[in-house]
């Protein structure tokens, strides 16, 4: 069973932290209206989804994937790089503990979720303004003993080594070469986004099948003509706050 934590949007939204995208005003309301249906596209695909309350005074707190590192055998805990966010993570362990055992990153390391990219038994890590060598380091030594390889990734002009390339099915991933070198998955089969559509390349995988923005139909055409199974969802409102579909839940398989 696949299981989807999420959180509720936060009346705060409009402040969140910003770094490569231009702030511009969030109308909460439909972006609350909007993760619902995010919500119900989850359970459509398969996933028993938790919804964990809204967290008035921390703006970013919807974009729960930042918080936790979710894997088959244990779950760590992140430390956020931006610092308003290190607030968010106390409540999502709350919610992982009964699902797997936790480790967590400590200072001076820092990692959010959304720069880790599993594929097969290695993880690779954005080296980017959120995540840095301390906290890529304490990952690898965390996760060496359940048999995971740890790689840093560098990236530019993202937020998140996941805003660039995702995981599409176990050979292949969709990228950005603007924004992270092809070269570093030369083994997989990678499917570039279309040019004009520069932020497409974020995609939440649930088994065989694909949930991704509505805003990239061209990107989602070249997805279904390579033969993936894609929904899409009107995340407009969350993209102001720099988010995408990944970043609103942690979604991970437990035993049925």
């Amino acid at each position: 069973m696949w299981v989807a934590i999420t959180r509720d949007v936060s009346p705060a939204l409009g402040t969140c932290e910003l770094s490569f995208v231009e702030r511009s005003a969030i109308d909460v309301t439909q972006a609350i209206k909007q993760h619902h249906a995010y919500r119900e596209a989850l359970m459509a695909l398969g996933c028993r989804v938790i919804s964990l309350p809204a967290e008035a005074q921390l703006p970013d707190s919807v974009f729960v994937e930042d918080a936790a590192i979710v894997l088959d055998e244990v779950a760590v805990l992140t430390r956020p790089g931006a610092s308003s966010r290190r607030d968010e993570v106390a409540s999502i362990g709350a919610a992982l503990k009964s699902w797997r055992p936790l480790l967590a990153i400590e200072a001076p390391g820092t990692i959010d979720g959304g720069d880790v990219l599993r594929l097969g038994r290695t993880l690779y890590v954005g080296e980017s303004a959120r995540s840095n060598d301390a906290g890529i380091t304490q990952l690898r030594e965390l996760l060496v003993g359940h048999g995971y390889a740890v790689e840093g990734v560098p990236t530019h002009g993202c937020l998140h080594l996941k805003s660039a390339v995702t995981q599409l099915d176990d050979q292949t991933v969709l990228l950005q070469p603007a924004w992270v070198d092809r070269s570093r998955f030369a083994d997989f089969r990678v499917i570039e986004v279309d040019p004009a559509e520069p932020h497409a390349a974020n995609v939440v995988r649930i088994g065989d099948a694909l949930l991704m923005p509505a805003s990239f139909p061209r990107t989602q055409q070249r997805l279904l003509d390579a033969g993936f199974a894609v929904t899409s969802v009107d995340v407009s409102e969350l993209q102001k706050a720099e988010g995408a579909v990944t970043c609103c839940s942690l979604v991970f398989r437990v035993a049925d």
